[in-house]
């Protein structure tokens, strides 16, 4: 007797072929392609509705608040069952406690609470020990961040590593390859990440390549000079031996649009030449990070407090000021890839909330001030920890990247809080691929883009099991109304529930049904090569 026998079903089965009517089993947490006669505890008619396998995330910082309501509230809600965390050099673990401050610093970007067990988690099988208590209503896998990993060896230092911190580092990497780390990801605009030499970050990425390791960067560069950085990306995996993902691929700043077509051949040849390279990419044009991002990251080796003081200077700000203007200065600039403050929308300032839902123009007119002393006395007041998102991108690079055949769909949402505002990405991403690709632009079919949130990129990221409605893969799905479907949040209400999801199973379990949690909670955190 089957557990679930779900009838009358749109099938679509992550493979990017045409759907299908039938019915589907769930058995022991793996499903059985079943003709509909079978005899099961629970048998669901969803005549007229899909079902898919469950979305995955390829690009998530859900590491950052696992097992927390939000968590829940940001996946679960737009059908994620699966979530590839420790993007952008950022993750949870490993931790030294002399550095403790300093990473929970660094990662408050992403979270406003730290475990008191985080302290602890000098390796990441002690931080798998921790995340298998936790209550998960999705499946996580996780890559080391390589911003953790130089904290907890070098700390903040603006400097290459020394050989014999190199070789502590890939130590430590390498124990947690062993103990099913998914790979090795970068953050190459944010300190300290981004004082590394690229022979660091090939050295590190050779450390994964006998485990089949990925390696995943946010690149250097993804304006002037994306095309230097992509060529920069593609050598760590020329060099390393490692399949590469571009992380959240787009083209920033108005000069730059159209260069996906000079990055997108350069992917293409690598894979001729036997690099196997991908890119991921959330479904929206404008980006989203730190109002930190702004300004260049050399001046935050020393944490946002020591950010802080210097911004109180008058002198100091004239002196950033000319650094931001001028588009010479050697880092990727935020602030001229959005056309200055009007393009800047500030989301978090928890200390100035009167700033938060504007773009810093806006807010600047509201209080009578230059939106550049604006800018800076909202910084200070905010001790450096505000959100920003940034309009920068179009609408025709976005369409291309998505349309090729090796990229596939991530929201890189910062998940803070589900009560703070952020970017519609953090809790609207899957569904909204579906409207604004499917729907609107057409430029995807529905299985098209099924595909690129589940068996590709169950393919590409080497998931084992999951991705595919296969006889024997395990049930994680995600029941929809097609008609009714359509992500809700916008960048003034950027947490919001997603209309049209019937239900969410994860292993075989009901998790989430008509916008309600069931409480739940089967999921696992995966090892790679498991």
């Amino acid at each position: 007797m089957l557990d679930v026998l779900i009838k009358n079903a749109n099938i679509i089965d992550g493979t990017g072929k045409p759907a299908y009517k039938g019915s589907i089993g769930i058995s022991g947490g793996k499903l059985v392609m079943a003709d509909g006669s079978e005899e099961a505890t629970a048998v669901i008619d969803v005549s007229g509705k899909y079902v898919s396998p469950g979305w995955i995330d390829a690009h998530s910082h859900g590491d950052l608040i696992l097992g927390s309501e939000d968590a829940h509230l940001f996946k679960t809600t737009q059908g994620v069952t699966t979530e590839l965390t420790g993007q952008c050099g950022l993750s949870m673990a490993p931790v030294m406690p002399e550095n403790l401050a300093a990473v929970q610093n660094m990662l408050s970007m992403g979270t406003t609470w730290f475990p008191d067990d985080m302290k602890n988690w000098s390796s990441f099988a002690r931080f798998l020990e921790y995340a298998d208590q936790q209550k998960l209503t999705a499946n996580a896998k996780m890559y080391i961040g390589h911003s953790s990993l130089r904290i907890a060896v070098m700390g903040m230092a603006n400097r290459p590593a020394t050989d014999a911190e190199l070789d502590r580092m890939k130590g430590i990497l390498r124990e947690a390859m062993e103990d099913g780390a998914a790979g090795f990801s970068t953050g190459l605009i944010y300190t300290p990440s981004c004082y590394a030499e690229e022979k660091e970050i090939i050295e590190l990425a050779k450390v994964i390549a006998p485990f089949n390791g990925i390696y995943a960067s946010h690149m250097r560069n993804e304006s002037d000079k994306i095309v230097e950085a992509v060529e920069e990306t593609i050598n760590v995996g020329r060099q390393a031996g490692v399949l590469v993902d571009i992380s959240h691929h787009k083209m920033l700043g108005k000069p730059n649009w159209g260069k996906q077509k000079q990055t997108l051949a350069l992917m293409h040849k690598a894979r001729d030449e036997g690099i196997p390279v991908i890119c991921d990419q959330y479904p929206y044009t404008c980006n989203m990070t730190t109002l930190n991002a702004c300004m260049p990251p050399w001046y935050f080796a020393n944490g946002f407090h020591a950010m802080t003081d210097q911004l109180k200077d008058k002198d100091f700000r004239a002196k950033l000021k000319a650094e931001m203007e001028d588009p010479a200065t050697p880092y990727d600039n935020y602030y001229l890839n959005a056309g200055g403050w009007g393009g800047v929308y500030v989301y978090s300032a928890s200390k100035t909330p009167e700033a938060e839902g504007h773009f810093i123009t806006e807010y600047a007119d509201s209080i009578g001030k230059d939106p550049w002393e604006a800018f800076f006395d909202m910084c200070v007041a905010n001790n450096c920890e505000t959100g920003g998102v940034y309009s920068s991108m179009c609408d025709e690079d976005v369409c291309e990247i998505i349309r090729d055949p090796y990229c596939i769909v991530g929201s890189d949402g910062l998940t803070r809080s589900w009560k703070e505002k952020g970017h519609p990405r953090a809790s609207g991403t899957f569904p909204h691929v579906i409207t604004y690709f499917v729907k609107e632009k057409k430029i995807l079919t529905l299985e098209e883009a099924v595909n690129k949130m589940t068996g590709r990129t169950a393919e590409y990221l080497r998931i084992k099991n999951k991705g595919l409605i296969k006889e024997g893969y395990d049930a994680d799905l995600v029941i929809f109304d097609y008609d009714k479907l359509q992500d809700t949040a916008t960048y003034s209400n950027s947490n919001s529930i997603t209309e049209g999801i019937d239900s969410v199973y994860v292993n075989g379990v009901l998790v989430y049904k008509d916008k309600q949690f069931t409480g739940a909670a089967p999921g696992k955190m995966l090892r790679h090569n498991a």
